[in-house]
């Protein structure tokens, strides 16, 4: 009974590190740019929330649908000011770059709202469901859920629509695309606003589950959902689910059976032996380059 527990367990946190893992592996598939503030964002849409449930009183699917769009805005707003100087630039300077914004937003938040954690309320109605001496919780069948129906409606959105179409013309080769008359700067855009909406989910999933908000909670959160997307296969959007729940269910068996202490080591150990054996990820694929 308790290795179900953490079976399911695992399914939850997994289930947001797939979330997370999502944006980073369009914005990746797309611009072909590692963006490491995306971690940051999912604090920023959950203090959104925070702050309209709290401050402004508004109902909970308004509170959801602003913190959403905070983030989708944020997301084109960091794309336009940080990345796209540099879209001709060096990786290395994009990378070094990302860090910058990570911190900047980090910074700020501990200006506006310090750094002492914050309780955040559950805002999930749904009710446990007991199976024989497991519950499982409603915030956890909600995460499991939502997660999922992303990934299905993200993946048809991209396979089935001209903006999805134009997503992937852009990931095969920018300058091709634009003679096509696709308007690149407005797909990446794009790619931006939807990664750092589904970031935003996350975070207020992070927090009903959690109960608590802070300046960091998005910092290893982040790092562990990149893991999630290389481990799936980066660029592919059902390899960041996949890759998100194996590297959930791998932390929560850690923690219940080996150590906590030990659990991060062991996660950060399957990325690298991942890397050796199939560094292209689990539904990767090996892109030949003709020079």
């Amino acid at each position: 009974m308790k290795f179900l527990a953490q079976i399911i367990n695992g399914l939850s946190l997994g289930s947001i590190y797939a979330l997370i893992a999502l944006g980073y592996t369009m914005v990746y598939g797309i611009a072909k740019m590692i963006n490491f503030a995306h971690g940051d964002i999912i604090m920023v849409g959950a203090y959104s929330v925070y702050l309209a449930l709290t401050v402004a009183h508004l109902p909970v699917p308004v509170a959801i649908l602003i913190g959403i769009m905070t983030c989708a805005i944020l997301g084109v707003i960091i794309e336009k000011i940080a990345y796209k100087p540099l879209r001709n630039a060096p990786s290395l300077a994009v990378l070094i770059t990302a860090i910058g914004v990570s911190y900047f937003l980090q910074s700020a938040s501990l200006i506006l709202f310090g750094s002492q954690a914050k309780a955040f309320q559950s805002i999930v109605t749904l009710k446990a469901i007991h199976i024989g001496e497991i519950t499982i919780s409603g915030e956890i069948i909600v995460t499991i859920m939502v997660t999922l129906i992303s990934m299905i409606l993200l993946t048809l959105f991209i396979n089935k629509t001209k903006a999805g179409s134009a997503m992937l013309a852009v990931s095969e080769d920018k300058g091709a695309a634009k003679l096509m008359g696709i308007h690149v700067d407005r797909t990446i855009s794009m790619v931006f606003a939807i990664g750092s909406g589904l970031a935003a989910v996350a975070g207020i999933l992070y927090a009903c589950t959690y109960g608590f908000i802070d300046p960091y909670m998005g910092s290893m959160a982040g790092i562990k959902a990149f893991v999630a997307a290389v481990l799936g296969g980066i660029g592919s959007v059902p390899g960041a689910m996949i890759g998100g729940i194996l590297l959930g269910v791998i932390e929560s068996l850690s923690k219940a059976y080996i150590s906590t202490q030990l659990a991060d080591a062991i996660v950060f150990g399957v990325l690298i032996l991942m890397l050796i054996i199939k560094p292209a990820g689990i539904l990767g694929v090996v892109k030949k380059e003709k020079v």
